[in-house]
């Protein structure tokens, strides 16, 4: 029986994709709505017998790998490939964490936080092993908010990892996206252990969500991570910009600062601080 409800899912998937959204022709003739079993069978690989056994339930524990051709094959949204994840934990019974790891560390030591009101009006911002932002000031707000990197769901910690992996909105503020997702990654597998269940929950994850971009990066050797360099920006409120940061240590927790790398992020910084000057000021008005 398909308690979890991945079953049910992946088969409400399957049959609320359109032929023509995969390259398929649409017909008068066909009898199933979507995409056949055959059909989706033959663009992931995977074997019609065992999808079959998918949704009918008599399989609980497909492997990543599967539910990544899946997910691409039948170009399943964000919020689809999370949700086909998390019942495929619950349908293999793996949902808990293992308690062997320590959770990420989410608090934030009081000299810490003097230490970014030291430096506004500066972007600059707090994470922990996987990439959770724990704090950070308000000039990495105005930074990094418009940009969607802020943005929180279930009441979790913005993540720096997941946003440019699972969200459609970083190739758009990232132009050096390639680079940019190498450097995350090598981020996040210096600053958590291998062994880690918290990493490996987080992994899992993002081979749903992420597709082949992460996995393909997950499997090739993955470099140190620097401790300063440049990043550009597409910003929708200043345009472009190019950004030198520097990455510190902070024992289980690490520091990043972003300054302007030439004259015109600079002057792009000073005017989004006004612009955001600006809207404050204006709410007393009328």
């Amino acid at each position: 029986m398909d308690r979890s409800g991945m079953g049910a899912f992946l088969r409400e998937c399957r049959e609320s994709t359109p032929p023509e959204r995969v390259g398929l022709p649409t017909g008068a003739r066909r009898r199933t709505p979507g995409l056949r079993r055959a059909e989706l069978a033959t663009l992931s690989g995977v074997s019609v017998e065992y999808l079959t056994r998918l949704e009918q339930g008599r399989d609980h524990n497909p492997s990543p790998q599967v539910l990544v051709a899946l997910a691409d094959a039948m170009g399943l949204s964000v919020g689809e490939r999370v949700r086909l994840r998390n019942l495929s934990k619950v349908a293999s019974g793996a949902g808990a964490l293992c308690p062997g790891g320590l959770p990420p560390e989410r608090r934030v030591r009081a000299s810490t936080r003097a230490l970014l009101d030291r430096l506004e009006p500066a972007p600059a911002a707090l994470f922990n092993r996987l990439g959770e932002t724990l704090a950070h000031t308000v000039g990495y707000e105005r930074l990094m908010g418009p940009l969607g990197l802020l943005d929180t769901e279930d009441e979790q910690p913005s993540n720096r990892v997941w946003f440019v992996f699972a969200d459609d909105r970083a190739r758009q503020a990232y132009p050096d996206w390639d680079s940019v997702a190498d450097a995350r990654l090598a981020e996040l597998r210096a600053e958590a252990a291998p062994e880690d269940p918290h990493l490996a929950h987080l992994v899992e994850e993002l081979e749903i969500v992420g597709g082949e971009p992460f996995t393909e990066r997950m499997a090739a050797p993955s470099p140190s991570p620097s401790t300063t360099g440049v990043e550009r920006l597409s910003h929708p409120r200043v345009g472009e910009l190019r950004l030198s940061y520097e990455r510190w240590d902070a024992g289980g927790q690490y520091l990043v600062v972003y300054l302007p790398a030439d004259e015109a992020a600079a002057a792009a910084l000073e005017r989004l601080n006004r612009i955001e000057l600006r809207a404050v000021g204006g709410l007393g008005g009328g």
